[in-house]
């Protein structure tokens, strides 16, 4: 990608605070001006005695799940605050939902066992259970306070024994005074990107205060995925371009070909 694929474009950015800057400067290394909508925050929220319930019968399991990179961080920040030796996991097969959840636990110099090409709790369900029989199997799905149900409910069909480890809480984030916030408002964007339903849903909640002037510019609006799309739509959000793969490249190509020209 060249620099001048989006010179002079206003990108926003939708993503927390703490995970937005990586985003941001490979859109400003294409040229964009990143305007940043910070629409939700994510913290570490674990209960320690599930925690300490789940830790002791680790070796147990089958399957550890991670549907988000956050799901990936805090758990091995608690397992290697317990654990100083990494086979503390024992044979456990590790499963992901998307790139970036998979590139997160390569970095704990792990190998991913399976990725479903669809990055959606839906296709990972249908390739754990379509792989062989999950009848009785120990299943870990790490979580946090907002996952879907699904997953688990597919899981439970199979007749799979699963446990939900919620390693941390998603909120929304009131951006009424802030003043990146204002400047949206009144100059508005080329596009809006959206990585996430909770931050689809934080803007559909906080529309008032986003709202743009009459003399702004309206965004198109990109979805990272299927799950994100299926609610933006349920909230009567326009979906303009859904990136392919969940990644901020495949976002950038579906943005390219849907911005004017000149």
């Amino acid at each position: 990608m060249t620099k001048a694929l989006l010179t002079g474009r206003r990108i926003a950015l939708t993503r927390p605070a703490a995970t937005s800057a990586d985003w941001r400067t490979r859109l400003e290394a294409l040229g964009a001006e990143v305007v940043e909508l910070p629409l939700i925050k994510v913290s570490k929220d674990v209960n320690l005695h599930t925690l300490a319930e789940v830790l002791q019968e680790l070796t147990q399991y089958e399957w550890l799940v991670f549907t988000s990179v956050n799901g990936v961080k805090y758990f091995f920040e608690e397992f290697h605050r317990v654990f100083d030796d990494i086979r503390a996991l024992g044979m456990v097969r590790i499963a992901v939902v998307g790139e970036a959840t998979a590139a997160a636990v390569r970095e704990q110099r792990l190998r991913v066992d399976l990725q479903p090409k669809k990055a959606t709790a839906e296709e990972l369900a249908k390739e754990l259970t379509s792989r062989e029989s999950m009848d009785s199997a120990k299943v870990l799905v790490v979580t946090g306070n907002q996952n879907r149900e699904v997953l688990i409910e597919k899981l439970n069909e199979a007749r799979a024994i699963v446990d939900q480890l919620p390693v941390y809480k998603t909120e929304e984030t009131d951006l009424a005074a802030d003043p990146l916030a204002g400047d949206f408002r009144a100059k508005g964007a080329d596009a809006i990107l959206f990585a996430s339903p909770s931050a689809a849903q934080s803007f559909f909640d906080q529309a008032a205060t986003l709202k743009l002037s009459a003399k702004a510019k309206r965004p198109l609006a990109g979805s990272i995925g299927p799950t994100t799309t299926a609610t933006m739509k349920q909230l009567g959000l326009p979906v303009d371009f859904e990136a392919t793969e969940a990644s901020l490249e495949s976002l950038i190509e579906g943005l390219t070909k849907k911005l004017p020209r000149g």
